[in-house]
């Protein structure tokens, strides 16, 4: 089934290049169906890319998804241009009358500040909090994991000594969890970040089940134990190629980081590198769908 999005979104055209069901928001209209409302709080700076990997996701399922863009009015984003923001996203202040079936919050470059430091930081637990009768159920990721540990939970992030930079190999704990149901006992997928969380806090937490972790990136999928929170800590929304741009970004700026490992072809950045977490991307988040979002949210909010 298809998302539904406004029909001048730029990425609608990439999206069907790519084969993806995209429905526009009239034909929408006249189908007699309740269909998911999922709002995304895009905190990354390169909001339209970020749009792109997450409907391309939310548009591989048997679900028609209407999807809401969320931006900060407390920031204001350098990357993308305002006329951008006016036509696809709203603001917090716009939409907090509704209820949501979903909402995802996605990471942002910013893990080097303290979480009170980020001049949204008020603006984000206050969506936090709302979300948690105004939405059926949440997925935060990277940083957006971090901040949800850390608000909902008292887990703070810690420095790591050098980048959490490439393709790493996770375990999962309990394959029966409905959030991991179909994969496999060892998969891969990306991380890029220069912070990370205690695992041994979140084992320790009893309204916390950890689901899956790295030896190399730590603890991965942490999921509440009321499942209204899922968090994420890497990137499995990840294009093949984004690891490489940020790579060869950081080059450019002067920033002294290592190869992204287990990603390019014999560590030669020169060689194109392979999505080894394709499967396991669509697999997590049509498994949110299905499980904690459609099988959970009431068909109409009272």
């Amino acid at each position: 089934m298809p998302i539904n999005i406004p029909g001048e979104l730029p990425a609608k055209q990439l999206l069907k290049k790519e084969k993806i069901f995209v429905m526009e928001e009239g034909r929408a209209k006249e189908q007699d169906i309740r269909p998911l409302n999922i709002a995304i709080l895009n905190l990354m700076p390169e909001k339209e890319r970020t749009e792109l990997q997450l409907l391309r996701l939310l548009g591989n399922t048997p679900l028609q998804v209407n999807i809401s863009f969320l931006n900060t009015a407390s920031h204001k984003s350098k990357n993308i241009s305002k006329s951008h923001l006016d036509d696809f996203y709203e603001t917090f202040q716009e939409v907090k009358g509704r209820r949501f079936d979903g909402l995802i919050i996605t990471g942002a470059p910013i893990e080097h500040l303290a979480f009170k430091d980020v001049n949204y930081w008020e603006e984000l637990t206050e969506i936090m909090e709302w979300s948690k009768e105004n939405v059926t159920s949440v997925l935060h990721i990277c940083w957006g994991a971090q901040a949800a540990l850390y608000h909902h939970y008292g887990i703070d992030k810690f420095d790591l000594p050098e980048k959490c930079f490439g393709v790493f190999s996770h375990n999962v704990s309990d394959p029966t969890v409905n959030l991991v149901r179909g994969f496999n006992d060892e998969f891969n997928a990306p991380h890029s970040r220069y912070t990370d969380v205690p695992v041994e806090e979140i084992e320790r937490n009893p309204e916390l089940t950890l689901l899956s972790k790295s030896d190399d990136a730590g603890a991965f999928i942490v999921i509440s134990k009321d499942e209204k929170h899922i968090m994420i800590t890497g990137h499995l929304e990840y294009d093949a190629d984004t690891l490489a741009e940020e790579f060869n970004r950081d080059i450019n700026k002067g920033v002294d980081v290592k190869i992204p490992a287990n990603y390019f072809p014999n560590d030669d950045p020169a060689r194109e590198p392979l999505n080894t977490w394709r499967s396991h991307t669509h697999l997590l988040f049509s498994n949110w769908l299905n499980y904690y979002v459609y099988q959970e949210t009431p068909f109409e909010w009272k």
